[in-house]
């Protein structure tokens, strides 16, 4: 059976167009998609909505016509939106949940599928089992439809954002706003709440983003960084959207790439000290240690997660957290949906350097001076030919942990994604599987460049190991 192709990873399934993202194949997927968010979700109706992908809006109106033939009555978007526009709008309306055509940051030839709770989120790792085994159990459809309706997701979506920020107080800021949207469904968000202050770039749809992967990295950012440094205004900031504009980066006034290991600890401190905000913060596994840093300046708890949006959507539906982050630039807020928003984030980013005059890196630099606390931080990705090979060496790292790194005795080591030692220092080393894609993700994070480098060999190493002596 075709279904039994479909693998839910981090945030919902993702495949090569017209290799495991067929027609066929996500008429599987959204039909047991669609069953178990009615079974699961009070409410009336399923969302369907999508990217700037290539076919995004044929394989969306696919999805409709399943998830009608099952007797639900469908609302299929009008238009490509940002991922949290249909999560928002699943809430508001409340519907089951909501379906979105979207491969998020993956390369071109990718398509995929999002699945969101009537509640406003990512549906949690029980949900996305049961979706699986929904998989092997479906019925034909029925002949009679449900009824689909069209509409636009940008209004609602929009209103919902104006009420967390001062419009006008951000449209007469000091600073030029840039932003990069890279050919994504984010494009035309900012420009409509703050009009002619933002000046987008990359935001015609191109389903090849431009040749490279619609992730804000600063391989893919050079000639927006260009653009930006050769702006001769005083005061700038450029923000980055992915492809469904629910994860953001910057790039400051000379065009440097300022990570979400920046900007959250930049956003924990606008929230909690200028704002006066109070609440949980929550962290993924791969986070910086400056996000605990800032909280525990101001009295606030940190919890960690796993890597996975879904992870701290399920904290914040049970708890009042004030900022939910994660290392690839998802972040949730206190008020909002259980949800990142790529496009709140840079509402307040936006507010952050309005009310300081400035620049995000001069406010990253303050942080790190006032809490004593220098990092470098990086991310290697390395692709698997042969993906036994990340069996062989988590069943090795579980069997045998290190005890000692380079020198520095292990103090902590966390097995539950992936797996990340915390040494005698404070640095720290973590190897864990990419949700999305067949590579494994190496982070460091240390107090040089040359120490996270030689953490980043030392892990390289061992998957090479892993690799040249399979069992």
């Amino acid at each position: 059976m075709a279904g039994n192709s479909i693998r839910f990873g981090t945030d919902g399934w993702r495949a090569v167009i017209a290799d495991g993202f067929t027609f066929q194949n996500l008429a599987i997927a959204a039909q047991a998609s669609a069953q178990v968010l009615a079974r699961t979700y009070p409410g009336a109706g399923i969302l369907i909505g999508y990217d700037n992908r290539f076919l995004s809006e044929k394989f969306a109106a696919h999805a409709a016509e399943v998830v009608a033939r099952l007797g639900i009555p469908v609302y299929l978007s009008a238009c490509a939106a940002p991922t949290p526009a249909f999560s928002w709008a699943a809430k508001e309306r409340g519907c089951h949940g909501a379906l979105v055509i979207t491969a998020s940051h993956n390369p071109p030839h990718y398509s995929g599928l999002k699945v969101k709770g009537g509640f406003g989120g990512s549906v949690p790792p029980e949900v996305t089992a049961a979706i699986e085994q929904e998989l092997h159990h479906l019925q034909p459809l029925g002949s009679n439809s449900a009824p689909i309706h069209t509409w636009d997701p940008w209004p609602g979506y929009l209103a919902q954002l104006s009420r967390f920020v001062d419009l006008e107080k951000l449209k007469g800021s000091p600073a030029k706003i840039w932003v990069d949207v890279m050919f994504g469904s984010g494009a035309g968000g900012l420009k409509r709440l703050l009009g002619e202050k933002v000046i987008e770039l990359q935001a015609h749809r191109d389903p090849l983003f431009g040749g490279v992967s619609p992730e804000p990295l600063p391989q893919n950012l050079q000639t927006s960084a260009q653009i930006i440094a050769a702006d001769p205004a005083p005061l700038k900031v450029g923000l980055v959207f992915d492809g469904d504009a629910d994860r953001i980066a910057a790039l400051d006034g000379q065009g440097r790439f300022l990570s979400p290991q920046i900007l959250i600890p930049i956003l924990i401190d606008h929230l909690a000290g200028r704002r006066g905000l109070r609440g949980e913060i929550v962290k993924t596994i791969s986070g910086s240690e400056l996000f605990v840093k800032v909280a525990e300046r101001y009295g606030l708890p940190v919890t960690e997660m796993p890597v996975g949006f879904k992870y701290i959507a399920e904290r914040m539906l049970t708890t009042q957290v004030l900022l939910g982050g994660e290392e690839s630039g998802g972040i949730g807020y206190l008020g909002h949906i259980p949800e990142r928003d790529a496009l709140l984030s840079a509402l307040y980013l936006i507010e952050a350097v309005t009310e300081t005059g400035q620049d995000l890196s001069a406010l990253y630099r303050a942080l790190q001076e006032r809490e004593g606390f220098s990092s470098v931080y990086l991310r290697r990705d390395l692709h698997l030919a042969d993906q036994n090979q990340q069996v062989r060496l988590f069943q090795q790292l579980q069997a045998d942990p290190p005890s000692e790194i380079l020198g520095q005795k292990v103090i902590k080591h966390f097995d539950k994604d992936g797996h990340k030692f915390t040494l005698a220092d404070g640095s720290w080393v973590m190897i864990r599987g990419s949700g999305t894609e067949p590579l494994l993700r190496l982070y460091s994070e240390a107090k040089t460049l040359e120490a996270v480098n030689h953490l980043l060999d030392w892990a390289a190493g061992l998957v090479n190991t892993a690799a040249s002596h399979p069992r």
